[in-house]
């Protein structure tokens, strides 16, 4: 068995969903969202997403983790935002010694519903069904389980013999 964390950054909510492998069966475990308040410092925002992502990863205790890549958005200050959140969701788990790789949105997307341009409700219909009976804790949430499914399908698991040291297969990008 391998457990795989799912990561969708965000500066407001970052979400997380953890899923297990076995052979070919995907198990749903646990998902949330992390938040950060508005009021408080960019520094103190980051500092509780990465407060609450460790929280995560010791409850958990995930082999690997997927994090999707950020889009650029119209404007350059919100998109510089969730490039330093996004950088906390990929520190987490590197800090842990657990191997991150990243997914576009439309990777995530493709794999999960089949289409790489499918709306947030779209997702959480395919997650709710590839993962039954598990209660989706929100959009955020469900995207990270998305992500989580990609990885499985993509990158598989060491587990499954898949992934050889520092070699990665579909469209992500493997950090150690």
């Amino acid at each position: 068995m391998v457990r795989v964390l799912g990561i969708d950054p965000g500066l407001q909510r970052t979400g997380w969903g953890i899923i297990d492998l076995t052979d070919n069966h995907m198990r749903h475990v646990a998902n949330g969202v992390v938040t950060s308040t508005q009021s408080l410092t960019l520094a103190e925002r980051l500092d509780q997403l990465h407060t609450g992502l460790m929280e995560v990863i010791e409850t958990w205790t995930p082999d690997e983790a997927a994090v999707e890549e950020t889009f650029v958005n119209k404007n350059p200050v919100s998109t510089l935002k969730l490039g330093q959140a996004r950088g906390v969701a990929l520190l987490a788990p590197a800090r842990s010694g657990i191997p991150v790789t990243e997914y576009t949105p439309n990777a995530v997307k493709k794999t999960v519903v089949g289409a790489g341009h499918a709306g947030k409700q779209q997702v959480e219909m395919m997650v709710s069904t590839l993962l039954p009976g598990c209660q989706i804790h929100g959009a955020d949430a469900a995207d990270a389980l998305a992500v989580a499914i990609c990885h499985a399908q993509h990158a598989g698991t060491r587990a499954l013999g898949l992934i050889g040291a520092g070699i990665t297969a579909g469209p992500g990008r493997k950090y150690r």
